[in-house]
């Protein structure tokens, strides 16, 4: 589009220089020819007095070499025979015979071209007798040409001069008419691949500025919607899991026989068609990134919310429950959903994994350049941190959906942190998860803070301790 407005415009000026410049070149060059005749003509007048006083040759021979024409060598008079008198040619003269009795004929004056080169211009002048006199001036082509190569230069330049003004001209307004819509055309393809952040500037014409607006308030509606998928995912994970592990826990109680036998299955089974909605959910969510337009949270509030609705099993079973560092605001670049899921999925591990009664902990830290949560329990551990990891990725257990950690990993690295499993000061299991602020690890294997790392690990076991 650009260089298509580029071309319009050199065409367009190309050919209104063509349409000015040659008609003024061609008027400069007739000005230059009759600015030379006229000039011829008036030095032919100079020689009209003497002849028609006297036709002696003695006395015209000194009246044209008086003039300019005549000393330069480029005039001669042409007298008739009159009377006894022989016909005189006073002077080099170059016009044929020919030419000179035409011009006696009709009696005014005409030039003639010379094969030599040049023109030459023939002056009928009355004698005294009544017969007329022929005054021949030459004019040399360089004369009539005279600043005709000049002017067409001068043009030439004047007209190039426009081509390139209005060239870089029309290139300035193009960019200001493409560069909107490269804008527009490239935060598309960021929408098409996932990245719910791209936006377009409203700049430019008023059509590009209506059209980024309507594609701006169209993201918007598409990031409203995946807000709201996530939601709903979460929520159903939220509504359907944890009955189901309570339902899985009071199983237990039932004792031995068939009936009990069937309730249990029954449970592991809606488990694993639960499990399998919330994987076929988690894989057809697009890969979007965290960086988008209102992305972020505040991980206090968002871990109190979750702790509320966790706190009614809890007390159903004995936990202890202790929190700390929630009283405070500790934002986040984690969307409000995705850590909502992360602490969940955590969460749901100690209720899953340890018995009833077993106490834990919920503690934020705020690093500076990232924040740490640590959820710890009281119960038997993990004997291996590294498989529980790997776990999260294969998915092929009954009763998992494969997406516990692995959900709690995704949320962490999508901001350059972390997660790290160890052994907690309340003797169980300890998930560390370090959320990045400044894109940045915090504190994963090789990301060059790891004596950091072990301070703010003490600093969360003092804080744990009951």
């Amino acid at each position: 589009m650009r260089w298509a407005l580029v071309k319009v415009c050199l065409a367009v000026t190309a050919m209104v220089v063509v349409a000015f410049a040659v008609p003024l070149g061609l008027v400069v060059q007739e000005m230059a020819s009759d600015r030379a005749f006229s000039n011829a003509e008036r030095q032919a007048a100079t020689i009209g007095p003497t002849l028609s006083i006297t036709t002696d040759p003695t006395q015209l021979s000194k009246a044209v070499e008086s003039t300019q024409m005549g000393a330069a060598r480029r005039m001669a008079v042409h007298v008739p025979a009159i009377g006894d008198s022989p016909p005189v040619s006073i002077g080099q003269g170059r016009a044929g015979e020919r030419a000179i009795a035409e011009t006696r004929r009709m009696g005014r004056a005409t030039t003639a071209k010379l094969s030599g080169g040049g023109s030459a211009l023939l002056q009928p002048t009355a004698l005294g007798s009544g017969d007329i006199a022929v005054v021949e001036v030459f004019v040399p082509e360089s004369e009539v040409s005279n600043g005709v190569a000049t002017a067409w230069l001068v043009l030439a330049g004047v007209g190039l001069a426009l081509i390139v003004g209005s060239v870089a001209v029309a290139d300035r307004l193009g960019a200001r008419l493409v560069r909107p819509a490269e804008r527009l055309a490239d935060a598309a393809h960021q929408l098409g691949e996932g990245r719910l952040g791209a936006r377009v500037p409203e700049a430019g014409p008023k059509e590009l500025r209506s059209a980024a607006l309507a594609f701006n308030a169209m993201a918007d509606q598409v990031v409203e919607l995946l807000a709201n998928e996530r939601e709903l995912a979460a929520d159903l994970s939220h509504r359907l899991r944890t009955p189901l592990t309570v339902l899985r826990l009071n199983t237990a109680s039932l004792g031995d026989g068939p009936a009990a036998e069937q309730t249990r299955a029954a449970v592991e089974q809606l488990e694993r068609e639960v499990d399998t909605i919330i994987r076929t959910a988690r894989e057809q969510r697009p890969a979007t990134g965290m960086t988008g337009a209102g992305a972020g949270c505040d991980a206090s509030e968002v871990i109190r919310d979750r702790m509320d609705f966790w706190s009614a099993l809890a007390e159903d079973e004995g936990r202890e429950v202790r929190l700390a560092g929630v009283d405070r605001t500790v934002r986040i670049p984690v969307a409000r959903p995705e850590l909502a899921a992360a602490l969940d999925a955590m969460l749901g591990n100690v209720f899953r994994h340890t018995p009833e009664g077993t106490p834990f902990a919920v503690d934020v830290h705020d690093a500076g350049d990232a924040v740490i949560v640590l959820v710890s329990d009281a119960g038997p551990g993990i004997a291996d941190p590294d498989a529980a990891l790997r776990r999260g990725n294969d998915g092929g257990r009954d009763g998992s959906t494969g997406l516990g950690l692995d959900i709690v990993r995704r949320v962490a690295e999508s901001t350059g942190g972390d997660v790290r499993l160890g052994r907690s000061v309340l003797g169980g299991t300890e998930v560390r998860v370090w959320i990045g602020l400044d894109g940045r690890s915090a504190g994963g294997p090789g990301g060059g803070r790891p004596g950091r790392g072990r301070r703010g690990n003490r600093r969360n076991r003092g804080r744990a301790t009951p």
